[in-house]
């Protein structure tokens, strides 16, 4: 595992701006409708076809994440597109004492989260909406994690929402499957990502618009960042002392950011 303190890896300033201009026009109409339609169909089962698709190591990666994520007793931490409140559920486990808001635009998937933190005897807050437009007050939280769900997203936006509601001092803890600088890698990582969606489809008898969406989610990690242009993006919204952790041959990568 590669980590990295530096600054940029990438000659010149990325125009990002327009290059968040190209995805959203991209994959608008999915965005706005067929992510959710498809996580209404896949939310019973989501944490079960997460692991099967990555053969067994999404819940791995979720705790090396979570184990990350420096916290203190009365910490006030959002969870940025929470899903089944996965993260939520392992950073309370290792500090009960602090406040957890889950946010996620899919009511489907929060009201799984919302059952499994009953079940645990946990309380997660739980707000839909968008991510674009955080519903919640300049400098309200001490801690935001978003995983597994920025591909999805005009980051640009996303990163600068969640610096505004991020205290002075306070970190952002970032997550996702991004695009490989090695070609190589970038390819093979395609045939492999929209095979094992064909695979999870059909296993657990997935909607039509799960199908539907092989296509999407291969070209949504070839038009998105890398490990470093991620880091570079996090520094152009305003957030400073950027590392990260990179894996698997660099389509996984771990980043956290500081708001000074």
């Amino acid at each position: 595992m590669n980590v990295m303190e530096h600054g940029s890896t990438i000659d010149g300033e990325l125009d990002f701006r327009a290059r968040e201009y190209r995805r959203s026009k991209a994959f608008a109409p999915v965005w706005s409708r067929t992510l959710d339609v498809v996580f209404d169909d896949i939310a019973p089962y989501y944490d079960i076809a997460s692991d099967v698709a990555s053969l067994g190591r999404c819940s791995a990666w979720r705790r090396r994440f979570t184990d990350s994520v420096a916290l203190a007793p009365g910490d006030r931490v959002l969870d940025v597109c929470a899903g089944t409140n996965g993260v939520g559920l392992a950073l309370l486990r290792r500090e009960p004492g602090i406040e957890v808001t889950a946010f996620d635009r899919n009511a489907a998937m929060q009201a799984v989260g919302r059952r499994l933190a009953r079940e645990r005897g946990v309380t997660i807050g739980s707000v839909i909406g968008d991510a674009h437009d955080l519903p919640f007050p300049d400098g309200h939280f001490d801690v935001v994690t978003l995983q597994f769900a920025s591909r999805h997203l005009s980051v640009l936006d996303a990163f600068a929402e969640v610096r505004r509601v991020l205290r002075p001092g306070g970190s952002l803890y970032h997550c996702d499957m991004l695009r490989p600088e090695n070609r190589v890698v970038e390819k093979l990582y395609g045939v492999y990502l929209k095979g094992c969606v064909s695979v999870t489809a059909l296993a657990f008898g997935s909607g039509p618009e799960a199908w539907s969406c092989r296509d999407y989610f291969v070209d949504a990690i070839r038009m998105f960042y890398s490990a470093a242009e991620i880091g570079d993006l996090l520094r152009h919204v305003g957030f400073s002392a950027v590392t990260s952790r990179v894996a698997v041959g660099g389509v996984l990568a771990w980043h956290r950011a500081v708001k000074a």
